[in-house]
């Protein structure tokens, strides 16, 4: 196994370099640590951990803190039966970590080397308004258990699902502002558009639709400032950057988002919400996109069969359509209301919660027509700031607090988001289960809703 530790770690970088996984050395140790090493996992850059032979005498392990050029930091365990003493080693003048460890095992005093990994809590956000206690719609009864009516987002960043970067979402809404500094790693591009070149490179009849498309202005500014701050709003929520010590942090830290813009500072009309679900739909299939949901905070009007089929379209391309329930505290099952109303198998209709668990005052409900309850008042995230007056006027990234069952339907969108980035593959069918079926009991929502419950992802 020493002779082959060295060209094991550089053939494991390499296969990561290339995007392979590394099969080759499977069940070795220093296969363990070259694939750490490849995947560019942070290690203290002056110290190594050294386990001796059992058999190891004083002048083996002075020949060992010969080869570190260092001393000895600590004895981390003391050798018991056939194993040697586990020592923390400083280690100064060796530019590679590779060659060191390659070295160390080659000492017939060495039963194993590794690097002392940097390691850090289970996941869990230090964003501002996390750990101030604003973000209550993201937290759950074991990280914060007075904030028990949270999504329990908290629990699952904790066991390791902060990713979600093979996933993207569709926002159907105002802009969003794609270059906030909280969304702005997490916005997707076109992988068929080139930018600025005024032609539709991908053929899909949308010139330079780089960050998606903007059906009221029939243009590709899907960001267009202040005015669009519900869109912005949305899209925290779903997907702002999580862990960076700023701001706020979306249900999943790093999936995708693309906008399809049809609210405008008039409200917005059925062709054009029809043509940003078609959109969404063309692009996965066009360019073979992981695009599990379209995030859909808005409603009003009549029955449309031109927008249901083409929420069928999206439901036959395997898109989720998560739509609000509405905002005007009134029963849907009695008045129908559109588009969560719509009766197609990817429909979920979402009502809001307060952090109290109440179903807020506002929010529409229905035991037969809406699916489930998600917080919904008092939620913070993404918003465009003005800055200056005039000429000097700027837009930057700031954060507000918002009220409605659009801001609870971005909850329920990022756990589509995050159940697809946990369980590849899985279908919309397969997403939609798994978020009525884990549904918390809500006394608020007993009869107000299918499930009865409330969103929990903790079993995600």
């Amino acid at each position: 196994m020493k002779s082959v530790f060295r060209t094991t770690l550089l053939a494991a970088a390499t296969l990561a370099a290339l995007g392979t996984a590394s099969t080759a050395f499977a069940g070795g140790r220093p296969d363990l640590v070259a694939r750490g090493i490849a995947q560019g996992k942070p290690f203290q850059a002056d110290q190594v951990i050294v386990q001796f032979r059992a058999d190891a005498t004083a002048a083996d392990k002075a020949r060992v803190m010969g080869r570190v050029n260092g001393n000895r930091a600590d004895v981390l365990s003391r050798g018991r039966g056939r194993s040697g003493d586990v020592e923390l080693l400083n280690a100064r003048g060796h530019a590679d970590i590779v060659d060191l460890l390659a070295e160390l095992y080659a000492d017939e005093a060495v039963e194993f080397a590794e690097p002392n990994w940097i390691v850090q809590h289970a996941a869990t956000s230090n964003d501002t308004y996390y750990t101030n206690g604003s973000l209550w719609g993201v937290y759950g009864n074991a990280s914060s258990p007075a904030n028990q009516y949270g999504s329990q987002a908290a629990e699952v960043w904790a066991s390791g699902g902060t990713s979600c970067s093979n996933v993207v979402i569709g926002i159907i809404d105002e802009g969003y502002m794609y270059n906030h500094a909280d969304l702005a790693p997490n916005a997707f591009k076109n992988p068929g558009e080139i930018a600025g070149n005024g032609i539709d490179d991908d053929g899909n009849g949308y010139a330079d639709d780089v960050y998606g498309w903007d059906f009221d202005g029939n243009n590709s500014s899907v960001f267009d400032g202040t005015a669009d701050d519900h869109g912005t709003h949305v899209a925290g929520t779903i997907g702002a950057v999580g862990g960076n010590g700023t701001g706020v942090a979306g249900m999943c830290w790093s999936v995708k988002l693309m906008g399809a813009k049809f609210l405008g500072s008039r409200g917005g009309t059925t062709a054009n919400a029809i043509k940003a679900v078609d959109y969404f739909t063309d692009m996965k299939q066009r360019h073979g996109l992981n695009l599990v949901a379209t995030n859909n905070s808005w409603g009003g009007g009549g029955f449309s069969q031109a927008l249901k089929d083409a929420i069928d379209r999206a439901d036959a391309a395997g898109i989720l359509f998560i739509a609000a329930a509405g905002n005007s505290g009134t029963n849907n099952d009695a008045t129908a209301s559109y588009p969560s109303g719509y009766a197609s198998n990817n429909v979920i209709a979402v009502a809001a919660l307060t952090n109290t668990g109440a179903l807020a005052s506002y929010s529409q409900y229905g035991a037969t027509t809406v699916d489930i309850a998600a917080p919904g008042s008092g939620i913070w995230s993404t918003v465009p700031v003005a800055s200056g007056k005039g000429k000097n006027a700027t837009v930057g990234s700031g954060y507000a607090s918002y009220n409605g069952t659009s801001m609870a339907t971005p909850h329920v969108t990022g756990a589509a988001a995050m159940y697809a980035a946990r369980h590849p593959g899985a279908t919309a069918a397969q997403i939609k289960a798994a978020i009525l079926n884990n549904a918390a009991p809500t006394p608020s929502v007993q009869g107000k809703v299918a499930t009865n419950g409330r969103l929990n992802v903790e079993s995600f």
